[in-house]
Formats: structure tokens, C-alpha cells, sequence
């Protein structure tokens, strides 16, 4: 099994041109999991929405071409795959051939999905999307829904996820409610570089307290984990303390390196959001 502390994160790396899929690196999902009380079968839907900025290849006459590619890695997938090594994956299309857009986007599902799935009993697949120049007005830039915690004049003493911070009105008539912040912030698990983020929390059930959750957001500041994990832990923490009847947390993070990440888990299925970007990304 892959340990982050063996990926190429926070390494010197030579950045290879010609397609070379063993640059990918899966790291199982499992541990960090177990460490917020995850060993069975998971308690969420969901996917982790990636967007790459920095997509290029050669055509058959040896013309670069570039895209944005959106990719969906389904929270069942036994792996994430590490954000560095997914760049220089891509990079490795820089100076190989293909003979259409669709055969680079059937590349990157077949090796992305062999990747996130890797030790599977029952492999499936990640979705791939690309966006050819011609669409990219038509991408939209956008905030994230709902109301804002960040209105909120609070005091702020903790950084590390304190989950006692977060307390629900048991006692009166549930409530449906978004509420987003753009103050999330951890770090990255391996270089403690900091990752910075959006977050959207939708939810019926016993109001939670307003104030309380902005502190337990901005509680992260200090956290080494990486985002799929961190969204994974607000899921769990507002499980545990509120006792929600539905709960959604989707989080936009900041891109590093041409890649974006954006995690989302959910108590109930329903369809995924477009991957739209926020103004910070």
C-alpha cells in the first residue's frame, strides 16, 4: 500500500514529456478513514470533482493542442490519487502524439480509473470531460450558494479541528438550510503547504449554531490532511455532534500545480453539482 510520505510530494522531480502513466501515484483512502470512524461500509455518497488548467498535447502532425479536462473520482474508489503526481502524469502528454482530443480523454479515463480503483473487487471507472478551447467562455465563474457564515463577528482560538465547537437546537423545530464560508484553510498533509477553500454545508435537521460552525471551520487553519480527507472529517464531526436528518458538504479548493480539487459528500444520493469554478480558483 502507497504512503503519502513516498509519493512525490515535497521532492525535487524531473518533469518527463512522453506519456508515461506509472508517474500516477494511489494512496488508499482506507487509514485516514479509520481515523474518523469509517472501517466498514462508508456513510456517504459523493465524488471528488478535479479540474486540470494545464492539459497539452501533440496532434498526429506534431501540433500542440491544449483543454481543460473535468474529472469525477467517485468516493467508492478505494485510492485518491496524489495531486502531484496526477501533474506530472499530465505533463507527460506534452510532447506525445495522439490523433484526437477523444483519444486523449479515453487515456486519461482508462489510467485515472485504473489508478483511483487499484485493489478493487469490482473496479468501475472515473469520469472524464474535456472542455476544447472553443467552450472556454462558457465556462463560468461562480460562488459558491447559500449564506454566508463569514458575516459573523467571532472570536477564533482554535486551529485544529475542534469538533466541540459545533452544537445543534435539539430542542426546537428542524430547520433546511445552505450556509457557505470561503475562510477554510488546512494544510497539506506531506509539505504543510496550505491549501485554501471554500466550503457549502446544506442540511435539514436541528438548526446548528451559526457562530460555532465558523469557528470549527476556520479550527482547520493548522490541519495537515488533504481535501477529500478534510471534507471527509467536517461529514463525520457534523454527523456525530448535530445529528442532521440530510447532510451535504461540498468544498472548492484553490488550484495548485493546474489542478483544483473539490470534494463533496453526501447522506443521500443525489445528482452531482457542475464543476464550476469560484473566483479564487
Amino acid at each position: 500500500m502507497n504512503h503519502p510520505a513516498q509519493s512525490p510530494l515535497g521532492k525535487a522531480s524531473a518533469y518527463a514529456d512522453q506519456y508515461d502513466p506509472a508517474l500516477l501515484f494511489p494512496i488508499a483512502r482506507a487509514p485516514k478513514r479509520a481515523e474518523i470512524g469509517i472501517t466498514g461500509t462508508q456513510p456517504f455518497f459523493g465524488a471528488d470533482l478535479w479540474t486540470a488548467f494545464e492539459l497539452s498535447w501533440l496532434n498526429a502532425r506534431g501540433k500542440p493542442q491544449v483543454a481543460l479536462a473535468h474529472v469525477t473520482v467517485p468516493c467508492e474508489t478505494p485510492n485518491i490519487i496524489e495531486s502531484k503526481s496526477f501533474k506530472l502524469y499530465l505533463n507527460s502528454f506534452n510532447g506525445t502524439r495522439f490523433d484526437s482530443s477523444e483519444a486523449v480523454r479515453e487515456r486519461l479515463r482508462a489510467d485515472l480509473s485504473e489508478a483511483a480503483w487499484r485493489g478493487a473487487a469490482s473496479p468501475g471507472t472515473v469520469g472524464v470531460r474535456l472542455v476544447a478551447p472553443e467552450q472556454f467562455d462558457q465556462e463560468p465563474v461562480h460562488e459558491l450558494s447559500g449564506l454566508d457564515l463569514d458575516r459573523l463577528d467571532v472570536e477564533c482560538t482554535h486551529y485544529q479541528p475542534e469538533p466541540a465547537l459545533l452544537t445543534a437546537a435539539f430542542d426546537e423545530a428542524p430547520v433546511t438550510e445552505t450556509l457557505t464560508s470561503r475562510l477554510l484553510k488546512s494544510n497539506c498533509l506531506v509539505t504543510g503547504q496550505p491549501d485554501w477553500g471554500s466550503v457549502q454545508i446544506s442540511y435539514s435537521g436541528p438548526q446548528i449554531d451559526q457562530a460555532g460552525l465558523l469557528q470549527y471551520i476556520v479550527s482547520f487553519r493548522n490541519h495537515n490532511e488533504f481535501h477529500e480527507q478534510c471534507v471527509e472529517r467536517i461529514f463525520m464531526d457534523i454527523t456525530a455532534r448535530c445529528r442532521p436528518l440530510k447532510l451535504t458538504v461540498y468544498a472548492r479548493y484553490t488550484r495548485r500545480g493546474g489542478l483544483d480539487i473539490n470534494p463533496l459528500r453526501t447522506s443521500h444520493p443525489q445528482q452531482l453539482p457542475r464543476n464550476v469554478r469560484t473566483a479564487r480558483q
